[in-house]
Protein backbone atom coordinates (compact mmCIF):
# COMPACT_ATOMS: atom_id res chain seq x y z
CA UNK A 1 0.00 0.00 0.00
CA UNK A 2 1.66 3.49 -1.25
CA UNK A 3 2.78 5.33 1.87
CA UNK A 4 1.51 2.67 4.78
CA UNK A 5 3.17 2.93 7.95
CA UNK A 6 3.97 -0.03 10.38
CA UNK A 7 4.78 1.38 14.02
CA UNK A 8 5.78 -1.52 16.27
CA UNK A 9 5.25 0.19 19.98
CA UNK A 10 7.59 -1.43 22.30
CA UNK A 11 9.31 -0.82 25.68
CA UNK A 12 13.04 -1.27 25.95
CA UNK A 13 14.07 -5.05 26.58
CA UNK A 14 15.86 -3.72 29.73
CA UNK A 15 15.72 -6.62 32.31
CA UNK A 16 12.86 -6.39 35.33
CA UNK A 17 10.86 -3.74 33.13
CA UNK A 18 9.23 -6.32 30.83
CA UNK A 19 6.23 -8.22 30.80
CA UNK A 20 5.89 -7.80 34.48
CA UNK A 21 3.19 -9.70 34.95
CA UNK A 22 4.52 -12.76 33.15
CA UNK A 23 7.57 -12.29 35.39
CA UNK A 24 5.24 -12.94 38.47
CA UNK A 25 4.39 -16.71 37.20
CA UNK A 26 7.97 -17.73 35.79
CA UNK A 27 10.72 -14.98 36.86
CA UNK A 28 12.07 -12.04 35.60
CA UNK A 29 15.24 -13.75 33.96
CA UNK A 30 12.81 -15.42 32.11
CA UNK A 31 10.37 -13.38 31.03
CA UNK A 32 13.06 -10.78 29.85
CA UNK A 33 14.48 -13.57 27.08
CA UNK A 34 11.28 -14.17 26.31
CA UNK A 35 10.51 -10.73 25.15
CA UNK A 36 13.30 -10.24 23.39
CA UNK A 37 13.25 -12.96 21.55
CA UNK A 38 9.68 -12.44 20.53
CA UNK A 39 10.36 -8.68 19.73
CA UNK A 40 13.73 -9.44 17.59
CA UNK A 41 11.44 -12.18 16.01
CA UNK A 42 8.65 -9.67 15.74
CA UNK A 43 10.41 -7.26 13.90
CA UNK A 44 12.50 -9.75 11.27
CA UNK A 45 9.12 -10.66 10.22
CA UNK A 46 7.31 -8.47 9.71
CA UNK A 47 9.42 -5.24 9.46
CA UNK A 48 10.36 -5.45 5.48
CA UNK A 49 6.43 -5.63 4.43
CA UNK A 50 5.67 -3.35 1.47
CA UNK A 51 5.10 -0.52 4.01
CA UNK A 52 7.56 1.58 6.20
CA UNK A 53 8.28 0.45 8.93
CA UNK A 54 9.55 2.88 12.47
CA UNK A 55 9.98 1.90 16.01
CA UNK A 56 8.49 3.63 18.58
CA UNK A 57 9.91 2.87 21.78
CA UNK A 58 9.41 3.55 25.41
CA UNK A 59 11.17 5.17 27.66
CA UNK A 60 12.07 7.95 25.41
CA UNK A 61 16.20 8.52 24.31
CA UNK A 62 16.57 5.07 23.36
CA UNK A 63 20.97 4.67 23.17
CA UNK A 64 21.00 0.79 22.73
CA UNK A 65 22.15 -1.40 20.09
CA UNK A 66 19.00 -3.78 20.40
CA UNK A 67 16.71 -2.96 17.26
CA UNK A 68 17.81 -3.17 13.22
CA UNK A 69 19.43 0.21 11.90
CA UNK A 70 17.46 0.19 9.21
CA UNK A 71 14.47 1.07 10.88
CA UNK A 72 13.53 4.74 12.65
CA UNK A 73 13.57 5.12 15.93
CA UNK A 74 10.93 7.12 17.74
CA UNK A 75 10.00 7.95 21.00
CA UNK A 76 6.72 7.44 22.41
CA UNK A 77 6.43 10.36 24.87
CA UNK A 78 4.73 10.66 28.02
CA UNK A 79 1.22 10.03 29.06
CA UNK A 80 -0.97 7.23 29.61
CA UNK A 81 -0.83 4.33 26.85
CA UNK A 82 -3.91 6.29 24.95
CA UNK A 83 -1.95 9.26 24.94
CA UNK A 84 1.05 7.56 23.45
CA UNK A 85 -0.88 5.78 20.75
CA UNK A 86 -2.49 8.61 20.02
CA UNK A 87 0.61 10.47 19.54
CA UNK A 88 1.76 8.25 16.81
CA UNK A 89 -1.65 8.76 14.83
CA UNK A 90 -1.20 12.34 15.24
CA UNK A 91 2.32 13.03 14.13
CA UNK A 92 4.08 10.05 12.41
CA UNK A 93 4.15 10.37 8.17
CA UNK A 94 0.78 10.50 6.51
CA UNK A 95 -1.43 7.97 4.67
CA UNK A 96 -2.66 4.75 6.74
CA UNK A 97 -0.43 3.51 9.37
CA UNK A 98 -1.05 0.54 11.35
CA UNK A 99 -0.10 0.47 15.17
CA UNK A 100 0.69 -3.40 16.82
CA UNK A 101 2.72 -3.93 20.03
CA UNK A 102 5.75 -5.77 20.42
CA UNK A 103 4.84 -9.04 22.22
CA UNK A 104 2.54 -11.01 20.21
CA UNK A 105 3.96 -13.90 18.91
CA UNK A 106 1.69 -15.19 16.62
CA UNK A 107 1.84 -12.00 14.58
CA UNK A 108 2.59 -12.60 10.86
CA UNK A 109 2.81 -10.06 7.71
CA UNK A 110 -0.08 -11.53 6.49
CA UNK A 111 -1.91 -9.72 9.49
CA UNK A 112 -0.46 -6.50 8.40
CA UNK A 113 -1.04 -7.03 5.37
CA UNK A 114 -4.87 -7.58 5.89
CA UNK A 115 -4.64 -4.62 7.82
CA UNK A 116 -3.86 -2.44 5.11
CA UNK A 117 -6.17 -3.85 3.31
CA UNK A 118 -9.14 -3.45 5.46
CA UNK A 119 -7.65 0.47 5.19
CA UNK A 120 -9.01 1.09 1.76
CA UNK A 121 -12.61 0.85 2.58
CA UNK A 122 -12.62 1.37 6.37
CA UNK A 123 -11.61 4.51 8.67
CA UNK A 124 -9.96 2.11 11.81
CA UNK A 125 -9.42 -1.18 12.09
CA UNK A 126 -8.61 -3.53 15.32
CA UNK A 127 -6.75 -6.20 15.83
CA UNK A 128 -9.36 -8.17 18.98
CA UNK A 129 -6.96 -10.12 21.66
CA UNK A 130 -8.37 -12.95 23.36
CA UNK A 131 -8.23 -11.03 26.38
CA UNK A 132 -10.72 -7.99 25.67
CA UNK A 133 -8.03 -5.51 24.09
CA UNK A 134 -6.65 -5.45 20.71
CA UNK A 135 -2.89 -6.20 19.70
CA UNK A 136 -3.45 -3.80 16.41
CA UNK A 137 -5.30 -0.61 15.20
CA UNK A 138 -5.27 1.12 12.39
CA UNK A 139 -6.29 3.76 10.69
CA UNK A 140 -6.70 5.53 7.13
CA UNK A 141 -6.39 8.65 8.40
CA UNK A 142 -8.67 10.80 5.74
CA UNK A 143 -11.04 12.66 6.43
CA UNK A 144 -11.94 14.24 10.25
CA UNK A 145 -9.20 13.19 12.81
CA UNK A 146 -9.81 10.24 14.95
CA UNK A 147 -9.13 10.18 18.61
CA UNK A 148 -10.72 7.05 20.43
CA UNK A 149 -7.80 6.44 22.70
CA UNK A 150 -9.65 8.87 25.88
CA UNK A 151 -10.96 7.23 28.65
CA UNK A 152 -9.88 3.50 28.42
CA UNK A 153 -9.22 1.07 30.95
CA UNK A 154 -5.85 -0.34 29.55
CA UNK A 155 -5.32 -4.45 30.54
CA UNK A 156 -9.04 -5.02 31.36
CA UNK A 157 -11.15 -7.01 29.19
CA UNK A 158 -13.02 -3.54 28.21
CA UNK A 159 -10.24 -2.16 26.29
CA UNK A 160 -11.45 -2.81 23.01
CA UNK A 161 -15.11 -1.68 23.76
CA UNK A 162 -14.41 1.17 25.38
CA UNK A 163 -12.16 2.45 22.52
CA UNK A 164 -14.65 1.07 20.12
CA UNK A 165 -17.34 3.36 21.63
CA UNK A 166 -15.34 6.12 21.62
CA UNK A 167 -15.39 6.27 17.88
CA UNK A 168 -17.88 8.65 16.13
CA UNK A 169 -21.03 6.28 14.78
CA UNK A 170 -20.16 7.54 10.98
CA UNK A 171 -17.06 6.44 11.34
CA UNK A 172 -16.55 2.66 9.57
CA UNK A 173 -14.80 0.24 12.14
CA UNK A 174 -13.80 -3.03 10.68
CA UNK A 175 -11.46 -6.29 12.23
CA UNK A 176 -9.14 -8.77 11.94
CA UNK A 177 -8.02 -12.00 13.08
CA UNK A 178 -8.68 -12.66 17.39
CA UNK A 179 -4.99 -13.14 18.43
CA UNK A 180 -3.40 -13.60 22.09
CA UNK A 181 -0.82 -11.65 24.37
CA UNK A 182 1.15 -13.62 26.62
CA UNK A 183 0.63 -12.15 29.87
CA UNK A 184 1.11 -15.48 31.91
CA UNK A 185 1.98 -18.83 32.31
CA UNK A 186 -0.85 -20.13 30.94
CA UNK A 187 -0.49 -18.08 28.03
CA UNK A 188 2.94 -19.19 27.42
CA UNK A 189 1.70 -23.30 28.10
CA UNK A 190 -0.80 -22.79 25.72
CA UNK A 191 1.19 -21.06 23.13
CA UNK A 192 3.53 -23.56 23.27
CA UNK A 193 1.03 -26.30 22.86
CA UNK A 194 -0.68 -24.76 19.94
CA UNK A 195 2.95 -24.85 18.23
CA UNK A 196 3.75 -28.50 18.94
CA UNK A 197 0.63 -29.73 17.38
CA UNK A 198 0.65 -27.80 14.13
Amino acid sequence: MKHATLVIFVKEPRFGKVKTRLAKDIGKFKAWVFYRRTLKALINRIGCGNWKTVICVSPDNYLGNFFNERYKIIDQGGGDLGSRMQRVFDKVASGPLVLVGGDIPSIKTYHINRAFDGLKKSDVIFGPATDGGYWLVGMRRRGARVSPFKGVRWSTKYALSDTVKNIHLRTNVDFIDLLSDIDSAKDLKIKNHREQIR
